[in-house]
């Protein structure tokens, strides 16, 4: 069915380096436009985010630094890109909670006055989320072909999970599915293990996403100015971040997953410091009775007596002389 279009409408899609509006940079823009007549007109660009793509967004959309390295940054391709755009309204898949904002603070940041006054915003993802619910009710239906009745009751609730997991392993029993890399394989398969590696994408390590694993297994903060590095490395250079986030309003999930990371951190640093204080028999310094010829130090030697010498002596007897210079003396 064609589109029936007033004015034109740009389906647009952003990589970027991160999901931070705020923070993360765009390294790739498509537009497709749409005008009323039908036409298409299509722009892609590669984008210098002037800051690293962590590796966690490279492997997911496939662009690492190297391949941007040469690229425009968006400032240089903001009025370009405006001008691509003009009068038309926008559309794309979460568009309006992600790359809509995002693409406006590139805009704002690079300057240019890109206004959303009078646009219309289509995000395809709503209209798939509205009509196709995501509630366990709507997944009984479309998997089990059976109503839910007594939704919300607990006991129903949990044995129609059950039921809708063992519809899907027969649903999608050797079904490919196949990753934005373009990467191949059978996700859905009756082994625990394996719906686990496929349910759990993101690598959580608090289930809330503020630490997730990277490929080596490391714990990386997820968030904040320090995404995309290991906690570790973190708590190395700025220790004082993770009494920030125990204080902080963080789930207590999360800081209990902060707090075995900083134990173990300490248990390395002190092992560390005692590896450090023992030196081996070969670097024991020797004292002063092995040294051959270590010398004196002249502030000792010089009052160095032999213990006879420092015997407490008896006062003589007081004599009249010794009593007039006292007399003199003081006047006494």
């Amino acid at each position: 069915m064609n589109l029936k279009l007033k004015r034109p409408l740009a389906f647009f899609d952003l990589e970027t380096t991160g999901v931070n509006i705020s923070a993360d940079r765009i390294v790739e823009i498509s537009i497709l436009k749409i005008s009323p007549e039908g036409e298409e007109a299509v722009r892609t660009l590669k984008i210098n985010p002037e800051i690293p793509i962590p590796l966690e967004s490279s492997m997911f959309h496939g662009i690492y630094d190297d391949d941007i390295k040469e690229a425009p940054t968006f400032k240089a391709v903001a009025n370009e890109l405006a001008s691509f755009i003009g009068d038309a309204d926008l559309a794309g898949y979460n568009s309006n909670k992600f790359d809509i904002p995002m693409l406006m603070e590139e805009f704002i940041r690079a300057g240019v006055d890109f206004s959303l006054d009078g646009r219309h915003f289509v995000d395809v993802q709503n209209i798939f989320h509205q009509m196709e619910q995501r509630t366990l009710k709507a997944a009984y239906r479309f998997y089990c072909e059976k109503d839910l009745d007594n939704a919300h009751s607990a006991e129903h609730d949990v044995r129609a999970t059950y039921e809708v997991l063992k519809s899907q392993l027969d649903r999608y029993e050797n079904m490919e599915w196949e990753d934005k890399l373009g990467n191949k394989c059978v996700p859905v398969i009756n082994d625990v293990e394996a719906l686990h590696q496929f349910t759990n994408l993101s690598r959580p390590v608090d289930f809330a996403g503020r630490m997730v694993f990277n490929e080596q297994g490391e714990e990386i903060f997820n968030f904040g100015k320090h995404k995309g590095r290991a906690v570790e490395e973190v708590f190395t250079i700025e220790p004082s971040y993770y009494s920030w986030m125990m204080q902080g309003d963080f789930p207590l999930y999360t800081k209990k997953c902060l707090d075995k990371v900083w134990q173990r951190f300490r248990s390395k640093q002190k092992e560390q410091r005692q590896t450090q204080k023992e030196p081996s028999v070969r670097d024991t310094p020797p004292t002063a009775s092995s040294h051959p010829n270590r010398e004196r130090r002249p502030d000792k030697d010089k009052h160095h007596h032999h213990p006879q010498s420092r015997t407490k002596q008896k006062p003589g007897p007081i004599t009249d002389d010794m009593l007039k210079n006292l007399q003199a003396k003081f006047g006494k």
